[in-house]
């Protein structure tokens, strides 16, 4: 089942319905299963929120599994290279890497350049349509 890791630049792209929408529709299509760290929701959901599209983000949302933000990923997140990743991105870079370690991760989906760049440090395949 190929699995693919979403990051909120993408989602958030969708959202508010932005030009690369139906390029990221099209590119989601090649995967069964779509997985996030628990940040995704609170990002997306926050983004919602100020743009009133709340409703709108929950549904999107409802179709990634998400995966807890545990001491573990914490751990990894304070230390994974590389260091220009943010704080948050970390921890979507920290969950991402750990899916890939265990097998469990085709590719990762962002637009967020720093992102993609520590992803493909560490052998993700890094998609970002348009």
């Amino acid at each position: 089942m190929p699995t693919v890791y979403l990051d909120t630049s993408v989602l958030g792209r969708v959202l508010l319905d932005e030009p690369d929408t139906q390029a990221i529709q099209r590119d989601l299509a090649n995967f069964s299963r779509r997985v996030a760290s628990r940040l995704l929701r609170v990002e997306l959901r926050r983004l919602g929120l100020r743009r009133k599209l709340l409703e709108r983000a929950d549904v999107l949302i409802a179709d990634v599994s998400l995966l807890p933000i545990d001491d573990r990923i914490l751990e990894e997140t304070e230390t994974i290279i590389p260091a220009t990743v943010g704080t948050l991105d970390a921890i979507h870079l920290a969950t991402a890497t750990r899916l890939s370690q265990e097998g469990e991760l085709d590719a990762l989906m962002t637009y967020d350049r720093q992102l993609a760049d520590g992803a493909r440090a560490h052998g993700i395949e890094v998609i970002s349509p348009g």
